[in-house]
């Protein structure tokens, strides 16, 4: 099993000694990028919250679909969510 660990944590397409770690994955403008992206659609989740009433359901269905989102985006799409058993 740990074998299938290591080798599933090293870059395929360089050289099999190095092992991708949080440092080397990203650069930093990629970083801000994906950063500011989550952001702004947190953002727009808690703003949609404004427009709020008991008569229109959707500004609360637009705040859950931004927030979930926001979230779900970085930890499957990115796949940072099971990067903890990398170190």
């Amino acid at each position: 099993m740990s074998s299938q660990i290591n080798a599933s944590s090293r870059d395929s397409a360089s050289n099999q000694d190095s092992v991708r770690t949080p440092q080397n994955e990203n650069n930093l403008a990629t970083s801000v990028i994906l950063f500011a992206v989550c952001f702004v659609l947190f953002l727009g989740a808690i703003y949609s919250l404004s427009f709020l009433s008991l008569g229109n359901p959707w500004p609360m269905a637009a705040c859950l679909a931004l927030f979930a989102l926001a979230f779900w985006i970085p930890q499957t799409i990115l796949g940072r969510s099971d990067s903890a058993g990398e170190h």
